[in-house]
């Protein structure tokens, strides 16, 4: 008798959490989202002639019709520096796009110190993907409080936290599925920058445990039009929701400018930082002129895909960055370098693999290792298409975790000795004289789903330097080479002496989940 008691209960327990299961669901199949209130388009500052970093810059743009500069940002703390100085000498306007902004010790600095910029008169405009920002509404809607400061939430979740919000995947998977991966900075339309970095700490040099290898590129002349026509693109664009309208009743119940009062107490604060910014605007543009002396001028164009229109983009045809990829690989008659923290193709892609070896071209890949990757998912879907991958030409390298260039790469004391590096970058280098830097990682995702930006250099002056540094980063010291042997058993070696048939450094639970992951057709999701 007892133990039918304890049936039926179990029996009645299932019952009541598929009950439950069902009423989230039905609650969240009923969610939706506010109606957009009648807002005019707003547009990037365009006379960059009339500021301080604009005049600063104009030197360097004469006779050089038609080009712009360059600068690639190589480490985490180029990257952060040079944010933060542009921050500091922003006179009109700062317009910021960004797939992951991390309220960490640098993702906190940033925005504090947008904050002050906007006290002091600078229009800030922050358009934010929505995928990463759970529980952080209440920060943006303070700063939106702000008269200086707008801040939209792309593609949002109807459901705003919790698990609702994950369950929104089911009943609204096609339009939640496309995200926005760009990510974008200018100030006073002088100066961007654009690459592969998110915000955060990781991405920065700064986090104590693991640290990208990334790439962005720090752009001025009349290219930085076009990365504002980007910005602008997905800023009006109906997919595209200010925080107040997401969350209408936050001034009243969140006492939003006690939180503005906060934020600016520690705007000055520069604790858990490796190096002091600039903290004023003769600093930071003393600071840019010593960049400026590295730039290098070059024709280019600038590609960004077009934002979705209430989840109703063709999720079949690749996008306008994958596309230019595609003609980039088509016009090269000798060889392609590739670096791609996710490197995931689908049998479309990997005809053209073979097609592009069929006409004498190499191509080599950099990508993560299992060991270095931030995501087993994500590597399960490229381990998937690994083999194939071989099979069809193409040379294959794995960053290793404890990479011997990871002082020069990673500029935090100490780290390369505790850390792990990875990899975050997304370039490529044609014939040693094209480079394509951006967004777009090699995989089915940002060729498919979501919205990235793209750069294309004309430059063999560049296309030598990240040449030279995707080469090292292959190099036995810092990479796993990927090979197959005749009997079809995959080969990961370092050099002559050191080889591996499995997946080296990673313990049997880790190869089992990423080995369980790949028998799952989902790669076109990672």
């Amino acid at each position: 008798m007892p133990d039918r008691v304890a049936t039926v209960s179990r029996h009645a327990l299932r019952a009541r959490r598929i009950c439950i299961l069902l009423v989230i669901l039905f609650v969240q199949g009923c969610a939706q989202l506010p109606p957009q209130n009648a807002l005019l388009p707003s547009y990037a500052f365009d006379r960059p002639s009339e500021t301080r970093l604009g005049r600063q810059i104009q030197p360097h743009l004469q006779d050089r019709s038609g080009y712009s500069g360059f600068f690639i940002q190589g480490t985490g703390r180029q990257a952060f520096l040079q944010r933060a100085a542009l921050i500091e000498t922003a006179e009109q306007s700062i317009d910021a796009q960004y797939y992951i902004w991390n309220t960490d010790v640098s993702g906190s600095y940033l925005a504090q110190r947008l904050l002050v910029a906007a006290d002091r008169g600078v229009r800030v405009r922050l358009l934010l993907d929505d995928v990463n920002l759970d529980g952080r509404d209440t920060m943006l809607a303070a700063l939106d409080h702000h008269p200086n400061i707008e801040i939209s939430i792309y593609n949002p979740f109807a459901v705003r936290s919790g698990i609702g919000k994950w369950l929104s995947f089911i009943t609204d998977f096609q339009r939640l599925n496309q995200r926005m991966h760009n990510k974008t900075f200018v100030v006073d339309g002088a100066l961007g920058i654009m690459g592969g970095r998110n915000i955060g700490d990781e991405y920065f040099d700064l986090h104590p445990q693991m640290n990208f290898r990334d790439r962005d590129v720090l752009i001025a002349g009349p290219i930085v039009a076009d990365l504002s026509a980007n910005f602008d693109a997905f800023w009006n664009s109906a997919s595209s929701y200010p925080i107040r309208q997401l969350e209408p009743d936050a001034e009243q119940e969140l006492g939003l400018s006690s939180q503005l009062d906060q934020l600016r107490a520690s705007a000055s604060g520069t604790t858990g930082l490796t190096r002091v910014p600039p903290q004023d605007a003769t600093q930071a543009l003393e600071y840019m002129a010593q960049v400026f002396s590295d730039v290098t001028w070059a024709e280019a164009e600038l590609v960004f895909d077009s934002p979705v229109v209430n989840g109703e983009t063709d999720t079949d045809e690749p996008q306008r960055a994958a596309q230019t990829l595609h003609q980039l690989v088509e016009q090269t008659d000798e060889e392609i370098l590739v670096e791609s923290a996710y490197l995931i193709l689908g049998d479309e892609q990997l005809d053209i693999l073979e097609q592009i070896r069929e006409r004498g071209v190499r191509v080599l890949a950099l990508t993560n290792s299992l060991a270095s990757n931030d995501l087993t998912t994500n590597h399960a879907g490229y381990a998937r298409r690994r083999g194939a991958m071989l099979d069809n030409g193409l040379e294959l390298y794995e960053l290793r975790p404890d990479a011997a260039a990871c002082s020069s790469w990673i500029k935090l004391p100490d780290f390369c000795t505790e850390g792990m590096v990875g990899l975050h970058a997304k370039s490529a280098v044609f014939d040693r004289k094209i480079v394509y830097i951006g967004s777009l990682n090699i995989n089915l995702r940002s060729i498919y789903l979501n919205s990235e930006t793209a750069l294309v250099i004309h430059s063999p002056r560049l296309a030598a330097q990240l040449a030279h540094d995707i080469e090292a980063a292959m190099a036995p010291e810092n990479s796993w080479q990927v090979t197959r042997e005749a009997d079809g058993q995959l080969l990961w070696s370092a050099g002559e002496e050191q080889s591996w048939t499995h997946e080296p450094t990673t313990g049997f639970w880790r190869r089992f989940k990423s080995g369980l992951f790949r028998l799952l057709p989902i790669e076109k999701y990672l």
